[in-house]
């Protein structure tokens, strides 16, 4: 299964360029992928008497977040859907979509991994790793909803789907926390099979659970996501919509019944609402005239019906069930797939200009006739059985009351009646004679699809059909599941087309004579049953919420943020201060121990570091406050030294270095001193807030480290990181293998933040590398009217040529004769903390930030062109490059068998090295250099070169020209 997943998320890695060589037929090749796959499925098919087949990957053990997959009789069920209809969906592309099309390439990625995510969603037993796979059919229904994202109605549907379905998964991830630690395990299966006794507290778990469910299952209240993302293209909807990812809700309630049917919580949040859902769907149904629209609201009803039969928890009825999700892809899946064949033709969806249709698309007729036959319960379909199996399981089964029992049948009638009259109305909708003696305009100008276009289709319809006609053996694949379930005395009854005459056979007459009226009087009372608008629109009810968060929020923002920094930062810093100190008032901390300096030079460092803070505070100069706030940092690093902390001392000069180097970039474009209409607040208020805030921290700090009533766990670190990290350096071996995955999100928040300095600079296109010498020499050959074939001497240095495109008020000739000794021995100097820092101070940390004082130290001497010859390259690149490094490292350290993102050791031989022995962690600190020398050439580039740039411009300053050969300075 595993495999299985890996496989198919490669082919999706590989699917753009195969789309961008093929053109749309390329989707003729990535249809292979989930084909392939569901021949691993069918090859691999649960064998009665024998356990499902599981695989297990350790993954953060102590998290209980194992990649652990279980393959019973449901997942394949559903993996046969998830692959199977996405196989067709594919091939359906190649002709939906033509090659002009924008983020075809892409999109045919986003299908296949949506389709891992899905097989890896109903194949994983872990709950937790069950939610990742949840999320991610989250993330990619966003793309795949927004493909038209040039279109408002796309971008207005993929959002709402996402903030629906991502709140109901929210919800489900607590309820998953909260089972999984009552039940003492986050495996599905062995909940299922020993679950927690009934409570207060598993009930509220199990309706959190149901609320993930319904929401991506568009379930009442939930419901009003689904239609509205019918601005997806029609394969989208055909697989997502139909066969896919509505269907994960479903799994998930027929996976708990075994468990948790017997709640009265649940029969409220599933039976009930699915009641609910399938008539109300119905009828809105009937309202819509675009087919997509009918379809997607029948979409709605189908799953309120699936959901009471897989809820019930009763065996029989779970197999009437499972029998209707089945033959719900398969009709759905169809029945999209022949929409978006008549849009394709005809250029609309709209019923009242489409008028004989059938006459000039006989065999698309014929196609959509058998898949509406299977959803509205005809014989010889699969919908047929299942709609005649729940009338007759749910009727007798013993999971309710009499009464009861017959009620939901009564409902699940009722809805049955109005499916039947909403197929009807989508099939004379779309190929009806209707009152026209000729076609309709749109008919009359549209052209014939090709063959392979209605294959799919037709493949679907006939599948619905020999289902249906083989139902007793595809019953015997659906038992083992239905097993699972309570039968409360009733025999399970085997899946077959006819049982004789009996309730079921007089409802599907109801069904077929009711649905017919309906129909018709709806098709001749609709102006007068449809010139309103509904009372309640859970679409309005969804635009009022969103109104009102953000008339919320504005209110908000308005009375707390008062566009005052200083007021903001008190209201900060106030509130930091109350409320700890509150809690260690109100708490049990009554232990104190003060430990005073152990030497004299502690206590000058701190004499400087206090001096230094109040001339900060009195001082106007901003370039002589930030150099005295800097001096406190250099403080506080020497007292890091001399309590034995060189990793966090050197970390905290280079730190404090390159941001004094950024503030002076920032300051270089401000007055010396704030302008005296500037000041705001009041100064005492201020050093108030200030003193109280640095005691409330001194005495916060000084209560934590008289809390330590045990040995501290500092004392096991260093043999512990020798041990599992492979490391003498025990701060390095936390970074990169303990609090590996801290480190990876800091980085992350790094890279965040670069992007946000560069993009608030480059208001218009931040990418590229700084400038280079030779485009400068170019530009100033062009302005002079020279030979820009060879900008630069043959006989020149090449070293600092940036400095000669400076102005020379701005150029220190002591600087650039240091910067010529220096700049190599930092750079020597940032590979070998890179490379020893896993034994010795340093680390890929350190190193970054070393190399990136050498790029400052050349950006000072030479100017912004001479910080393009330091590192050519652009700094996305860089921090890309960086990112995919560091995160790759977890699946090398899985490959190697250590957990994802510790250290996994490997040994090679080389021929004159000998034995080499590497430790994953090495390539993990290589990603966090990148990324710091990536951050500090993009913040340089912006803050640096980039300004220097708009000065010049602002200036209208010429470039200096710079002297030739043989020139004679004056």
């Amino acid at each position: 299964m595993i495999s299985v997943l890996a496989a198919l998320a490669l082919c999706a890695l590989f699917a753009p360029p195969v789309i961008r060589w093929l053109g749309t037929r390329g989707f003729y090749v990535l249809a292979l992928a989930p084909a392939g796959a569901l021949v691993w499925v069918i090859a691999n098919w649960p064998q009665d008497g024998q356990p499902p087949l599981v695989e297990t990957v350790e993954w953060v053990p102590v998290l209980q977040m194992d990649i652990v997959t279980r393959f019973d009789t449901l997942s394949a069920i559903l993996s046969v859907l998830i692959l199977g209809v996405g196989s067709l969906v594919l091939c359906y592309c190649a002709h939906y979509f033509d090659d002009a099309r924008p983020r075809v390439a892409v999109f045919g990625g986003e299908m296949i991994a949506f389709a891992a995510a899905m097989f890896g969603l109903v194949v994983s037993d872990n709950m937790l790793v069950l939610y990742v796979f949840w999320e991610l059919t989250t993330v990619l229904s966003f793309m795949l909803v927004g493909f038209y994202g040039v279109r408002a109605t796309a971008r207005r549907a993929a959002t709402q789907a996402l903030l629906v379905t991502t709140a109901g998964g929210l919800a489900m991830l607590v309820g998953i926390i909260m089972l999984g630690e009552r039940s003492g395990t986050y495996l599905l299966s062995e909940i299922i099979s020993n679950p927690p006794s009934a409570g207060v507290y598993v009930d509220c778990a199990v309706v959190l659970l149901l609320i993930g469910a319904l929401s991506k299952s568009a379930i009442v209240p939930f419901h009003f996501w689904l239609p509205g993302a019918m601005a997806a293209p029609t394969p989208v909807s055909a697989y997502l919509h139909a066969a896919a990812m509505v269907k994960a809700g479903i799994y998930l309630i027929a996976r708990l019944a075994p468990a948790f049917s017997t709640t009265p919580s649940w029969h409220i949040a599933v039976v009930v609402l699915g009641m609910i859902t399938m008539v109300i769907g119905g009828w809105r149904s009937l309202r819509e005239l675009d087919l997509k629209l009918v379809l997607a609201f029948g979409t709605v009803s189908q799953l309120g019906f699936m959901a009471v039969l897989v809820g019930i928890g009763d065996a029989n009825v779970a197999m009437a069930g499972i029998t209707m999700l089945v033959a719900h892809a398969l009709f759905k899946a169809c029945l999209f797939m022949v929409v978006g064949i008549i849009d394709h033709s005809t250029g609309t969806r709209d019923i009242r200009k489409l008028a004989r249709l059938g006459e000039r698309l006989p065999v698309l007729a014929l196609v959509a006739a058998v898949a509406g036959a299977s959803m509205a319960g005809l014989p010889f379909t699969i919908g047929f059985v299942g709609k005649e199996t729940a009338f007759g399981s749910v009727w007798d089964t013993g999971a309710y009351r009499p009464w009861q029992a017959e009620t939901i049948d009564i409902v699940l009638l009722i809805g049955s009646v109005i499916t039947f009259a909403y197929t009807c109305r989508f099939l004379w909708g779309a190929f009806g004679r209707k009152v026209r003696s000729t076609p309709s305009p749109a008919v009359a100008k549209m052209h014939r699809p090709s063959p392979l276009f209605l294959l799919s289709p037709i493949l679907l319809a006939i599948g619905g059909v020999v289902a249906g006609i083989l139902s007793p053996q595809v019953g015997d694949l659906f038992e083992p599941y239905a097993e699972t379930l309570p039968d409360y005395g009733h025999e399970l009854e085997h899946l077959a087309m006819w049982h004789g005459f009996g309730l079921p056979v007089v409802f599907s007459v109801i069904v077929i004579v009711a649905g017919a009226i309906l129909f018709l009087v709806i098709r001749q009372m609709r102006g007068r049953l449809f010139n309103y608008r509904p009372l309640l629109n859970a679409d309005r009810i969804y635009d009022a919420t969103l109104r009102g968060a953000d008339t919320l929020s504005l209110m908000l923002t308005r009375n707390t943020q008062r566009g005052s920094l200083p007021i903001t930062q008190g209201v900060i810093l106030s509130t930091a201060i109350v409320v700890p100190i509150a809690a260690l008032a109100w708490g049990s901390r009554n232990r104190l121990e003060i430990a005073g300096f152990d030497t004299a030079v502690q206590l000058v460092i701190g004499g400087i570091i206090t001096v230094a803070a109040m001339a900060a505070v009195v001082l106007r100069n901003r370039l002589a406050a930030t150099l005295v706030v800097g001096l406190t940092g250099y403080g506080s690093g020497m007292l890091f030294a001399l309590y034995g902390a060189p990793d966090l001392a050197l970390t905290q000069f280079l730190v404090e270095t390159l941001t004094l180097v950024i503030f002076v970039l920032v300051l270089r474009k401000l007055p010396a001193e704030p302008e005296p209409r500037h000041a705001t607040g009041f100064k005492p208020l201020r050093a108030l807030i200030g003193l109280a805030f640095g005691a409330s921290l001194v005495l916060i700090g000084l209560f934590a480290a008289a809390a330590r009533s045990e040995q501290p766990l500092h004392v096991d670190i260093p043999a512990a990181a020798y041990e599992f990290g492979h490391g003498a350096n025990a701060v390095n071996v936390l970074l990169v293998d303990i609090r590996a995955w801290d480190t990876l999100g800091e980085v992350s928040v790094l890279i965040v933040a670069a992007t946000g300095v560069a993009s608030m600079v480059f208001r218009n296109r931040r990418f590229g590398a700084a400038p280079r010498v030779a485009d400068a020499a170019r530009l100033q050959a062009g302005i002079n009217g020279e030979d820009a074939d060879d900008p630069i001497p043959p006989d020149r240095t090449r070293w600092l040529l940036g400095s000669d495109f400076r102005d020379p008020r701005h150029r220190s000739m002591v600087l650039e004769a240091t910067t010529r000794l220096i700049f190599p021995t930092m750079v020597v100097l940032s590979v070998y903390f890179f490379y020893a820092g896993h034994n010795a101070p340093g680390g890929g940390f350190a190193g970054g930030l070393t190399m990136g004082l050498a790029l400052v130290l050349r950006y000072l001497a030479g100017g912004r062109y001479e910080l393009g010859e330091a590192l050519p390259i652009e700094p996305g690149r860089i921090l890309g490059a960086g990112l995919a490094i560091s995160s790759l490292t977890a699946v090398t350290s899985m490959f190697l068998g250590a957990p994802a993102l510790s250290s996994a050791v490997f040994e090679v031989t080389l021929p004159v090295l000998g034995d080499v022995k590497l430790v994953t962690a090495l390539f993990f600190d290589l990603g966090i250099y990148l990324i710091v020398v990536g951050l500090v050439l993009d913040v340089l580039r912006s803050l640096g070169a980039r300004l220097d740039v708009e000065a010049s411009d602002v200036d209208n300053t010429p470039a200096p020209v710079r002297p030739t050969v043989g020139d004679v300075p004056r």
